[in-house]
């Protein structure tokens, strides 16, 4: 059982200095990609609107992931893996849910049609009008249909 352990975290351990930011949703620790499970970011193309100003939103997306990881190791825990051979994960910094901070302070969203447990995030930053809420915004699975 212990060996098992080990093998389990292994890949976060040893390639967590080898960390890359995809984008708001993905990451790829080493050669392992992760997405993150139960939220979905913008696109890196998609563009936003506030105060008739075009906002790269997808990008600012990836910015504050970035921030929010500032260096710092990430863990993750697998949850399945998609059709795109990436491993659906929630990762963590600090113990705190990457997916959480980013759909709380409205920089992805609740992806319902996976998951229901970001929800509670999406309405506490939709009330409160953070990030891209503050914003004319397409939703992404939306977007990435009419391209």
């Amino acid at each position: 059982m212990k060996f098992f352990l080990i093998l389990f975290f292994l890949p976060t351990i040893v390639f967590a200095q080898n960390l890359r930011v995809v984008d708001g949703d993905t990451i790829h620790i080493g050669k392992i990609k992760y997405r993150f499970h139960g939220i979905d970011a913008p696109e890196m193309s998609q563009i936003c609107k506030q105060n008739n100003k075009n906002i790269k939103c997808g990008v600012l997306s990836k910015v504050k992931l970035v921030e929010k990881i500032n260096n710092q190791k990430v863990n993750c825990k697998k949850i399945t893996t998609d059709r795109y051979k990436r491993i659906v994960a929630e990762c963590f910094v600090n113990n705190e849910s990457l997916s959480s901070f980013l759909v709380k302070n409205g920089y992805a969203f609740a992806y319902r049609r996976y998951s229901k447990q970001f929800i509670e995030d999406e309405n506490f930053a939709k009330k409160n009008k953070l990030g891209l809420w503050a914003m004319e915004f397409q939703y992404p699975w939306d977007y990435r249909r009419k391209k």
